[in-house]
C-alpha cells in the first residue's frame, strides 16, 4: 500500500522538540509509517530540512502560549478533520550543576522547558485526543528513575513528568486516552554536548570554593556523559520504540530506550539507596582525570 492510499495518513499526530535528534528522526518514523506529523521546530532553518511528505513543520517554542495556541488551532482546524492520534512531548534541554551552584532562574528554566511546556502542551490538544481516544506520549529519561550527580534539576523535571504521567493516565483511562512514558537512556543526540555547553558555562560561573568542592566532580560527569552518549542507540533506534508507544492500541504504560536505561531502571528499583549511590560513585571513578 503507498503512503498516499494509507487510511492513516488521515490521523494528525504531534511531535514537540522535532529539530534534531529523536525528535526529527520520530518524525520520519512516522511519516513513513503513513501519519501526518505536525513537527514543532525552533528555526526556519529546521523546519526547512524537516519538510518532506508527511510532515509539517510548525514554530513552536512550548514555553510560549501563543506558540501552543498556534498548534492546537491547527489540530482543530485541520481542512481534512483528521482525528489527532497522538501528541508526542519530546522537547527538551538538559541543565546540569551541583544543586549549591545552580541558580533559580536556571532551574525555572530547566522545569520551563521539560515539564510546564508539556502540560501546556497536553491541556491545549486534550479535547482532540478525547475525541479520537489518542495517546500522549512523555518523553522522560533514565534520569526520571536515577537522580545522578549535579543532574539534579534535570532529573529532578523528569520525575516530576513521570508523576505527572502517572496521575494523568489514571484520570483519563476511563475516557479512552492513553497515557505513556518513554525513558531513553545513551542515544547518539546532539542535546548531550548542548548539555555540556550548558555545564561549562555554569561552571565558569562558579566561586572559587565551589569549584574546588566540585569542579573535579563536573568534569568527571561530562566524560561519563561523552561515554554514555557515545555508547547508546541511534534516533533511529529510538524513533522505532516512540513511534511503538505512540500509535500502539493498547501500549506499555513504560517503555525504555536501549539496554543501559533498562538495566539502571532495574537496578534503581531493587537495590538500597545506600547501594545505589556506592554503585554510582564506582561507575563514575573511571571518569575523573
Amino acid at each position: 500500500m503507498t503512503a498516499s492510499t494509507d487510511p492513516e495518513r488521515r490521523e494528525l499526530i504531534v511531535v514537540t522538540g522535532a529539530s534534531t535528534g529523536m525528535g526529527a528522526a520520530t518524525a520520519r518514523e512516522l511519516a513513513r509509517r503513513g501519519f501526518h506529523v505536525l513537527a514543532g521546530v525552533r528555526r526556519q532553518v529546521d523546519a526547512d530540512a524537516l519538510r518532506a511528505e508527511g510532515i509539517e513543520p510548525h514554530a513552536l517554542d512550548i514555553t510560549v502560549e501563543s506558540d501552543v495556541t498556534a498548534i492546537a488551532d491547527r489540530v482543530a482546524r485541520d481542512p481534512m478533520h483528521r482525528p489527532l492520534r497522538a501528541l508526542i512531548n519530546n522537547a527538551g534541554i538538559a541543565v546540569n550543576a551541583p544543586v549549591e551552584t545552580l541558580p533559580l532562574d536556571e532551574w525555572r528554566r530547566q522545569f520551563e522547558v521539560n515539564l510546564f511546556g508539556h502540560i501546556a502542551m497536553t491541556q491545549a490538544l486534550l479535547p482532540a485526543l478525547l475525541q479520537s481516544c489518542g495517546t500522549v506520549v512523555n518523553i522522560s529519561s533514565v534520569g526520571g528513575r536515577v537522580a545522578l550527580s549535579t543532574y539534579g534539576a534535570y532529573a529532578g523535571s523528569k520525575f516530576a513528568l513521570e508523576a505527572v504521567s502517572d496521575a494523568m493516565r489514571r484520570e483519563v483511562a476511563e475516557f479512552g486516552v492513553k497515557v505513556v512514558v518513554v525513558e531513553p537512556g545513551g542515544v547518539k543526540t546532539e542535546i548531550t554536548e548542548r548539555g555540556i555547553a550548558t555545564a561549562d558555562r555554569l561552571s565558569a560561573a562558579m566561586t572559587a570554593d565551589q569549584l574546588h568542592r566540585y569542579g573535579d566532580l563536573a568534569e568527571a560527569v561530562k566524560a561519563q556523559a561523552r561515554s554514555f552518549t557515545a555508547g547508546g542507540v541511534t534516533a533511529e533506534r529510538a524513533a522505532t520504540v516512540i513511534a511503538k508507544a505512540a500509535t500502539a492500541s493498547r501500549p506499555r504504560t513504560r517503555y525504555t530506550i536501549g539496554r543501559d536505561a533498562a538495566v539502571l531502571v532495574r537496578v534503581a528499583r531493587l537495590a538500597s539507596d545506600r547501594l545505589l549511590d556506592r554503585m554510582l560513585r564506582l561507575n563514575l571513578r573511571p571518569h575523573y582525570a
